[in-house]
């Protein structure tokens, strides 16, 4: 697929979601934060979902958890317009509430899709949901967090959300900063994973 196709195919992904009314929270969005970034990455971040700040500038990670994330980049050699940069739900839940299974299921189509034309060689998921989602473990992020999983052909690695690193200082920013260069290493190194492919967007086994 040719970086035009890319940008094309999530172009009219991103009409789709916009549209998109198959959970309740579309009825208390400002609107959709579909993603952002560059669609040619090898680098994909995919969080839990859109804050006040991302629900009103219709974009991920632009509060304090936002702006950690751009520091962090930058101490693995990194900037926001390398990667891609998603979230498990694509609506703010309301008063920043966790998503519910049932929204999360709702929107988990349009992530895939994103996976697919992205084909990102690491993912790096932020927190429980999404490290949850993509690995289907209910093993929380203290324990998968530092390690690489291999995933559909790609690999995945755990660490935790900006704001558990605002919440909890120091200590966890460190952390999510070994675990960023471990993603690069990866990304580097160029391991082969096993060859396979995620599933149509229809057939969501990877995520059940």
């Amino acid at each position: 697929m040719t970086s035009e196709d890319r940008a094309e195919r999530l172009r009219l992904l991103q009409e789709e979601a916009s549209a998109c009314t198959s959970c309740r929270l579309h009825e208390g969005r400002t609107t959709v934060v579909f993603g952002d970034g560059s669609h040619d990455a090898d680098l994909m971040f995919i969080g839990e979902g859109p804050g006040q700040h991302e629900d009103e500038q219709g974009l991920p990670f632009v509060g304090r958890s936002g702006q950690l994330l751009s520091t962090l980049l930058e101490r693995v050699g990194l900037s926001r317009p390398e990667v891609y940069i998603a979230n498990v739900v694509k609506c703010r839940p309301p008063g920043n509430r966790d998503p519910r299974p049932d929204e999360i299921d709702a929107c988990k189509g349009y992530l895939i899709e994103q996976l697919r034309i992205i084909d990102p060689a690491v993912v790096v998921t932020l927190g429980n949901f999404s490290t949850k989602l993509l690995l289907k473990t209910e093993t929380g992020i203290t324990r998968m967090r530092g390690q690489i999983y291999p995933w559909w052909g790609r690999h995945v690695v755990p660490t935790f959300h900006p704001a558990a690193a605002l919440r909890n200082g120091p200590r966890v920013v460190e952390e999510m900063v070994s675990d960023l260069q471990l993603a690069v290493s990866v990304i580097e190194q160029r391991p082969e994973p096993v060859p396979a492919e995620p599933p149509e967007p229809q057939q969501t086994a990877m995520f059940s």
